[in-house]
């Protein structure tokens, strides 16, 4: 699971947010969530989950499965929602939505995308990935190169490529970029590494990605 850190309210206002929040019990469950929409909004549901850790009562902590944690999160939107969502309609939009992702004992790794309406749904073999915010240049190269089988190391690669591409033609998205890799059964977030503009990978990966698109291109046939 990969997010963006860059928010924005026009652009002479642009700022640097965390957009991947994490609820793990090592060795027993890791709960990602990665929010896209009005900042306010996401960072309320947020806000809101961790204060209700340990109440038993919209407790991700307490989830007995990665569907009920998906349900709790939009359960928590739509509240948020309900509250602010007239006050804040007359000045922007107020929607959000998340992605919800990890693994709870007992059961396989889910992932799970929560809709502003609260509602949800989830990966699977034919859906193989999920995305939310600005996913429209990214997602061909997803569609065209992730497989169910993939790799971690190249799943990741082929996620920031997607990152790349997005952050070339879109101002509101840039780093760092947050990248999660989760081994089934680990129960552990350290595979959670950070790209900046000034990672040596990073820069590479994305100069290597440009020449090499530009020769393909060079390489192919040109029209009759």
């Amino acid at each position: 699971m990969a997010s963006d850190s860059r928010s924005n309210a026009g652009v002479d206002h642009i700022t640097t947010v965390e957009k991947m929040d994490l609820f793990e019990q090592t060795g027993e469950r890791v709960i990602a969530v990665l929010s896209a929409g009005n900042l306010a909004t996401t960072q309320s549901v947020i806000s809101n989950l961790r204060q209700h850790c340990g109440t038993g009562v919209n407790d991700l902590m307490a989830c007995g499965t990665l569907f009920d944690a998906a349900r709790t999160v939009g359960d928590m939107l739509r509240d948020v929602l309900a509250k602010d969502s007239a006050h804040v309609a007359p000045f922007g939009d107020p929607n959000a939505t998340f992605l919800v992702g990890g693994q709870i004992s007992g059961e396989p790794h889910r992932l799970f995308q929560i809709f502003s309406a609260g509602n949800f749904i989830e990966a699977g073999p034919r859906n193989r990935f999920l995305q939310t915010g600005e996913t429209k240049y990214g997602k061909p190269i997803l569609d065209r190169t992730l497989t169910e089988d993939m790799s971690l190391r190249r799943a990741s690669k082929v996620t920031l490529i997607s990152f790349d591409a997005t952050i070339r033609s879109n101002l509101s998205v840039g780093c760092p970029i947050d990248l999660l890799r989760y081994e089934t059964g680990s129960f552990t977030s350290q595979g959670l590494t950070q790209f900046t503009n000034a990672d040596p990978y990073w820069d590479k990966l994305c100069s290597d990605y440009s020449t090499k698109l530009t020769d393909l291109v060079a390489s192919l046939p040109e029209p009759d």
